[in-house]
């Protein structure tokens, strides 16, 4: 799975909201100490790799006792995979001397393909450590036949699978077992490999080490942080088995800044780590254990790999050893589409990214698909591409054939599918029944217009569904294009599994990425927009449909920012007062209270609106004015760009210097004059005519687009 870092909870959907960590000092209690350095979701990022190798050695020279993990998701995601389907990674896995890795979903992508899981039955052959798998079963494959051992050992083999092993370091054993999700089957290709429930696997890989006598236990797992509980995740783990002592995990990306102490009803703690996504970070985790294997004292930090103001330089030898496959790839990378992109192209996450909205890049390539089957069979009338098969943005300029493998790396193929309009509003629901929060199997569209209420019962959010502007008839037969993973129910589309097996679905065999590259052909300057194929609605009467406001505060609306003034107004011509500008930012930041209001008249305030007052003052982002904070009165445009710029600064180093070319600031002081100068930096406000117009009032409309924009820029408060 795939998707961005856990790096602001506002950007995050819920199934990546931000956590409460644990900020135990380092490890000082006397008993066994372990360092865990991992990491997980690398996706063929094998660039940075090369920095990890420097941090690992240097992990690794302060830490005697040390294990190097890895979660998985190894594979896809890049031209390095497409290219040379792991070996890359795997090579360099080996030279940085890993313990272990557990599969993730992704490495099950190329089963379908003609030559199955040969490039997987390769890199488990070639890997100089054990692969764990507790919860999988290979024998129905005979690719990996001699490969996989049911059983926890102490006495494994490198380039071999099996349910978990037993490390001795410094005459302590260690246990570890690994785990991938249940759901791998509906999101990947997995052919004939099976998988075992989550929870039992765990509970017999765990019952297995204490029969040997090991009670240090790490679950090396690829279920996710908190993905769906309808499948598997981390912390249903941890509260579900007892006697893991840490959860080494990967699969939603999810960027644990700190550990996570897990949340059950057992004596002894289970710590939980990940590390984010695409190599960014290395992590570790110091750790100290009793006699009896409990933790008693941690500590973990993840270590960035590309911080600007610490550069990690990357490691020779790994830089020696990557670079055949480099200057390969570099040739690719570079070779010229022939079309350019007037503005970016968005494949990235978080709400209205490509796994939970509408996008210009998902336009695009939905469009090259219809375009593509429309030459095949005439009839296909509209197109749908899963948002997690988006794995990429493109940048403005020069579209590279290395940026559209890097969008599209799976090499889909495409499926022509014949639908009933009553199968299509089941397919729709599918779709946007995890919405606001992230869905791989979030559809994107070419040809239908989509709207859909996100806050309605899940399979019961669907308004209308519109072909070419007419509402469908559920009764008619319609054809459709997507890419033949879809088309076979991947996502859980039981539909199409259904439709797949009922015969409906035929296979040209025409490649996505040759369809889209051909499709900008037709194009040469490439400006696709979001058009509202697919609307979030809004229960707000007084927005007009269309507008930019509207889109504003659908994005506050579905941030749970706003609820309106009433269940059916917005009232955004209204004028926005102090308290309501404290309520919004201080959501926005997720800022509580820690003591009791201070300012005299904000006593008949409601109670909420009362403590995001005293949280923005105690935070400096309001002062209030001799004593009192006049919670009704009106807020101008120059004191709403202060308020948004001490929260910036909140979180972020101070921007100073900026100047704004404004012709009517001058009379404000410098403070002011350097928030409104940052706001139009950070293309939050842009003014009209050369001027800001700062003693304007502000309206709540005004608001909605200021937050909107600024929620980029929102970081999880620690």
């Amino acid at each position: 799975m795939a998707a961005t870092t856990l790096a602001a909870s506002l950007l995050a959907t819920p199934g990546f909201a931000a956590h409460a960590a644990e900020t135990t000092p380092t490890a000082t209690k006397d008993g066994f100490k372990l360092t865990i350095l991992h990491s997980n979701d690398t996706h063929a990022h094998v660039e940075d790799a090369t920095k990890r190798a420097t941090k690992v050695k240097e992990l690794r020279a302060a830490n005697a006792n040390s294990l190097l993990l890895d979660a998985g998701d190894v594979f896809s995601g890049s031209l390095y995979f497409n290219e040379f389907a792991g070996e890359a990674d795997m090579k360099l896995m080996n030279l940085m001397g890993y313990d272990a890795m557990t599969f993730g979903n992704h490495e099950f992508d190329l089963g379908s393909s003609p030559e199955g899981h040969a490039a997987l039955a390769k890199f488990v052959k070639g890997a100089e450590f054990p692969l764990l798998g507790s919860n999988l079963d290979f024998s129905k494959d005979s690719l990996f036949n001699g490969l996989q051992f049911k059983t926890v050992t102490k006495d494994f083999k490198n380039g071999k699978i099996y349910d978990g092993v037993i490390k001795e370091i410094d005459g302590q054993q260690v246990g570890i077992f690994g785990l991938t999700t249940e759901e791998t089957p509906t999101i990947s290709s997995v052919a004939n490999v099976q998988f075992a429930n989550y929870i039992d696997s765990a509970k017999k890989a765990v019952a297995d080490f204490e029969k040997q006598g090991v009670n240090k236990i790490i679950a090396l797992t690829h279920i996710g942080f908190d993905d769906s509980a309808e499948w598997d995740n981390d912390q249903l783990l941890a509260k579900a088995v007892e006697g893991i002592d840490v959860i080494v995990g990967g699969h939603t990306h999810t960027k644990l800044d700190k550990p996570v102490k897990a949340e059950t009803s057992f004596k002894n703690p289970t710590i939980i780590v990940q590390t984010g996504q695409y190599s960014e970070n290395l992590g570790e985790l110091d750790l100290t254990f009793n006699d009896n294997g409990a933790v008693v004292d941690y500590f973990g930090q993840l270590h960035a790999l590309n911080d600007k103001e610490k550069p990690v330089q990357a490691d020779a030898e790994a830089t020696a050893l990557l670079a055949p496959y480099k200057e390969k790839i570099s040739k690719m990378l570079n070779q010229s589409t022939g079309n350019t992109a007037v503005s970016p192209l968005n494949g990235g996450r978080g709400l209205w990214g490509v796994r939970a909205g509408e996008t210009n890049l998902g336009n695009l390539i939905t469009d090259g698909m219809l375009a593509g089957a429309k030459k095949i069979d005439p009839e296909v009338q509209f197109a749908f591409q899963n948002g997690g098969g988006i794995r990429a943005s493109i940048d403005a300029g020069d579209i590279t054939v290395g940026e559209v493998m890097t969008v599209m790396p799976f090499g889909n193929a495409l499926g022509i599918v014949k639908l009933t309009g009553a199968e299509i509003y089941d397919i729709v629901e599918h779709s946007v029944k995890e919405f606001p929060k992230e869905s791989g199997g979030f559809l994107h569209f070419s040809g239908l217009q989509v709207e859909f209420d996100g806050k309605a019962p899940a399979g019961k959010r669907v308004k209308s569904i519109k072909l070419n502007g007419k509402e469908l008839d559920k009764a008619a037969y319609y054809k459709a294009a997507t890419n033949t993973f879809t088309a076979k129910g991947g996502d859980g589309y039981d539909t199409l599994k259904k439709v797949y097996a009922d015969g409906r679905v035929s296979e040209p065999g025409t490649i996505d990425y040759e369809m889209f590259i051909k499709h900008l052909d037709t194009l040469k300057k490439v400006d696709s927009k979001v058009e509202g194929r697919i609307i979030a609605t809004i229960p707000f009467k007084d927005i007009a449909k269309g507008s930019d406001t509207e889109g504003y505060v659908r994005d506050l609306y579905y941030r749970d920012l706003t609820n309106g003034t009433s269940a059916t107004t917005y009232s955004p011509n209204a004028n926005l007062t102090r308290a309501q500008a404290a309520s919004f930012i201080a959501r926005a930041l997720k800022l509580e209270a820690k003591g009791q209001a201070t300012f005299s008249d904000i006593a008949n305030v409601n109670p909420a609106t009362q403590k995001e007052i005293t949280a923005l003052a105690e935070a400096g982002i309001v002062q209030g004015v001799n004593g009192k904070f006049n919670p009704n009165a009106k807020v101008t445009r120059a004191q709403l760009s202060l308020m948004f710029a001490r929260a910036y600064n909140l979180q972020h180093d101070a921007k100073t210097g900026l100047k704004a070319d404004f012709s009517d600031i001058s009379q404000y002081n410098a403070e002011t004059q350097n928030a409104i100068a940052l706001m139009k930096d950070l293309k939050i406000v842009s003014g009209v005519n050369g001027k800001f117009m700062p003693s304007n009032n502000a309206t709540r409309a005004n608001m909605a687009k200021m937050l909107s924009n600024y929620i980029p820029f929102v970081k999880e408060s620690k």
